[in-house]
């Protein structure tokens, strides 16, 4: 675990974020990560999914799950959102990064499995999230989950 862990992950945590990790399969293929994204309502209920790519060949896990919600209504005072790899907190494709889609989204809890590696961008999605007052929980003995799933990419190994 991190600095930035306020306290383990629970078994439902762990439940929802192996589920995210499995949605990162529906990727096509492409030339970026591909991860899976979960938002969940303060009492485990799943309000979106998403996952890389989908729709667009730019689209990120969190920005696809977080545009299937309403603008309004949404339960996200109590949510969390379980990200395969940690939030992105710079993108080339886009000007949002999904940091800060997750911060205007009002969404206090983080959970990821794996710290993004220094492949495309020196991501700070965690320690960004974490100065901001939300809750992130690293869960590293899921990562070579996540790792796998990535291994196409230069400088990623199993």
């Amino acid at each position: 675990m991190t600095e930035h862990t306020a306290r383990t992950a629970t078994e439902a945590d762990l439940a929802l974020l192996r589920r995210a990790i499995e949605l990162a399969q529906r990727c096509p293929p492409g030339t970026t990560f591909s991860v899976g994204c979960i938002i969940a309502d303060a009492g485990g209920e799943v309000l979106a999914t998403g996952h890389s790519r989908e729709g667009d060949a730019h689209n990120h896990a969190e920005e696809s799950a977080l545009a299937k919600l309403p603008a309004t209504g949404a339960r996200l005072g109590g949510a969390t959102i379980y990200s395969s790899l940690e939030p992105c907190s710079t993108r080339a494709s886009r000007p949002t990064s999904c940091t800060r889609l997750i911060l205007d989204a009002g969404i206090p809890r983080v959970v990821f499995a794996w710290r993004e590696p220094n492949v495309f961008v020196d991501c700070e999605g965690a320690e960004l999230l974490a100065a901001a007052g939300r809750e992130v929980i690293e869960v590293p003995e899921l990562a070579h989950l996540v790792r796998r799933m990535n291994s196409y990419l230069p400088g990623v190994e199993e």
